[in-house]
């Protein structure tokens, strides 16, 4: 007598969405508004535009941005757009923040994109640990995404989850 084992996780419907798949593609590169200023400190207009115009803008070809300053310094606004304006052409996506900071953004811009047609009326597991550093607002996000449509989520692997959010059976 042989005897078939049956997958239960596979034949059970359950969608496995892992927020990896979101994750910023690609490389963020920082410009630091620190390295512009006299001192370190001081914003001077002629000098910091004529650095601006000798700046090697292909080092930040298809990157993201992360538009920064390290350095404890009073920045007119009209300093940032400059930047902004200078590597708009280049860059894929420029976004005011540190790297950790611009990568979370472009995660939860990422997540907020996501069509939920596909998940109306699913049983969905958001996957837990993975390689990259999700963090809880990412979790947050997708919660609030799929919520109005998911008929269940949970968060683990699909032999091991924990219960987020059930329907409630209508009747």
């Amino acid at each position: 007598m042989s005897e078939t084992f049956i997958n239960k996780v596979a034949e059970s419907g359950i969608i496995t969405l892992n927020l990896e798949d979101y994750y910023p593609k690609n490389e963020v590169a920082v410009f630091d508004m620190k390295d512009y200023l006299f001192m370190e400190l001081i914003l001077k207009e002629k000098d910091f535009r004529e650095k601006l115009k000798a700046l090697d803008v292909s080092v930040y070809q298809d990157k993201i941005v992360a538009l920064t300053c390290s350095a404890d310094a009073v920045i007119p606004m009209w300093a940032y757009m400059l930047v902004a304006s200078a590597l708009q052409p280049v860059a894929r996506e420029i976004v005011f923040g540190t790297e950790k900071e611009t990568t979370e953004k472009i995660l939860l811009q990422n997540i907020g994109n996501i069509t939920t047609e596909e998940f109306a009326d699913q049983r969905v597991v958001v996957k837990g640990c993975g390689e990259l550093p999700i963090t809880e607002s990412a979790y947050i996000e997708i919660t609030k995404r799929l919520r109005p449509v998911a008929k269940s989520i949970m968060y683990g692997e699909p032999c091991s989850t924990v219960p987020v959010f059930k329907k409630p059976i209508v009747r």
